[in-house]
């Protein structure tokens, strides 16, 4: 009886396309270069497809078994499936996101607005820019907005 190797090159395809879909969340946004475009999953996941290719040619090799075969197109499946949610998520999915059409451009007044200190103390924005800081008045306010899809 001969022992048939296990086709590594499709589980680790299947673990490494499991790493490059959680690490985007938790690991490559931290850093603008990776969170502007996702460079580094794309690469985790063309080492992923390369890997995947070589294990779906061994798989179905003449002399593998049957289930050697259906292990390998489960793996090739699932492996898929992950790249497919990472590339809809990511490229799809966030794009609908709607407009903020009502939101100040770069350099225009800001209206009016109230909103909480750390203290839970109501602070408006008119209050901001009349009282003095070191006792200077202020010339200004700086806005800052973050993206609501992070």
């Amino acid at each position: 009886m001969r022992i048939q190797k296990l086709n590594w090159p499709i589980w680790v395809s299947l673990l490494l396309s499991v790493f490059a879909l959680m690490s985007y969340p938790f690991v490559f946004i931290r850093w603008p270069i990776t969170r502007d475009f996702p460079w580094a999953n794309l690469l985790l996941f063309a080492i992923a497809a390369v890997l995947l290719v070589v294990g779906v040619r061994r798989a179905f090799a003449g002399d593998r078994p049957r289930r050697s075969k259906i292990a390998g197109a489960i793996g090739a499946t699932l492996s898929v499936l992950i790249l497919a949610l990472f590339i809809f998520s990511v490229f799809i999915a966030a794009r609908w996101m709607p407009a903020a059409v009502g939101a100040p451009k770069v350099g225009q007044k800001a209206p009016e607005f109230s909103l909480s200190d750390t203290n839970g103390k109501p602070l408006a924005l008119s209050e901001l820019l009349s009282s003095p800081i070191n006792g200077k008045a202020p010339k200004g306010v700086v806005l800052v907005f973050y993206r609501g899809y992070w």
